[in-house]
């Protein structure tokens, strides 16, 4: 049953990079939104549960919040060592970006949605109630994963061949995670801390790097409105899961 569910969040990544895919001609509006569904991922639906899991503090402060500013950090340093690796070599991407940061960006979200894949079989092993409160929440966010793996890696300047190959490994990643339930299980402490990390990193890509970009050409109102339509989204999907 997992598995099947799983094959949903697969359909639904594509349905969301198939969506960034044909909007390109309203860049702003794509980049925007991408913000916005990234924002609520981290701040509502990651970070809660990270705080959750991981458990107990260091020096005061949550071990998953920690792990959240290590993400974070950790995504800046990489991106500055690229970016001055690559303009040494005279090989900097489109727009003074490097290829390699979108590409790096949009394989942590695949290994995201392979952990997405892993709660959905941790949960169906739970119960069957709790198995299909997770798979709304992972089926309805798996179409900002499509969304932000497609986006993230052509804003890098990647080509588009690339950018494919990325949001099918994304979207496959799902099932990959919840079949491997059947072998194996996570301990709730080690998943926590791994959201914490991985929404600091997703949280450094939308504030400093995506939605800049998206107000860069075209700071109009619409753009702001499609980031509260993102983060908006995010909170209707964790409050039906709920």
């Amino acid at each position: 049953m997992a598995v099947f569910v799983a094959l949903g969040a697969f359909l639904m990544t594509l349905v969301g990079g198939w969506t960034a895919r044909r909007v390109t001609d309203r860049r702003h509006l794509v980049l925007g939104l991408a913000g916005g569904l990234m924002l609520g991922v981290v701040g509502l639906d990651l970070l809660p549960e990270a705080i959750e899991a991981a458990g107990g503090k260091v020096f005061g402060v949550p071990a998953a919040l920690l792990l959240f500013v290590a993400g974070f950090l950790l995504a800046h340093l990489v991106e500055r060592l690229l970016a001055v690796r690559q303009a040494a070599h005279g090989a900097v991407g489109h727009e003074g970006r490097t290829p390699q940061v979108g590409l790096t960006a949009a394989a942590a979200m695949v290994g995201h949605s392979a952990m997405d894949g892993v709660a959905i079989g941790a949960a169906f092993q739970v119960g069957g109630g709790m198995g299909a409160a997770v798979a709304l929440a992972v089926i309805a966010h798996d179409f900002a994963d499509g969304f932000n793996t497609y986006t993230i890696t052509t804003l890098y300047g990647n080509d588009r061949r690339k950018a494919v190959v990325m949001l099918f490994a994304d979207a496959a990643a799902p099932v990959v995670g919840a079949a491997s339930t059947l072998l194996f299980t996570i301990p709730e402490p080690l998943l926590g801390g791994y959201l914490g990390f991985f929404g600091g990193a997703l949280l450094y890509l939308a504030a400093a790097e995506i939605l800049p970009e998206a107000h860069h050409e075209h700071p109009a109102r619409s753009t702001l409105l499609c980031t509260v339509v993102g983060a908006a989204f995010i909170w209707l999907v964790v409050g039906i899961a709920e």
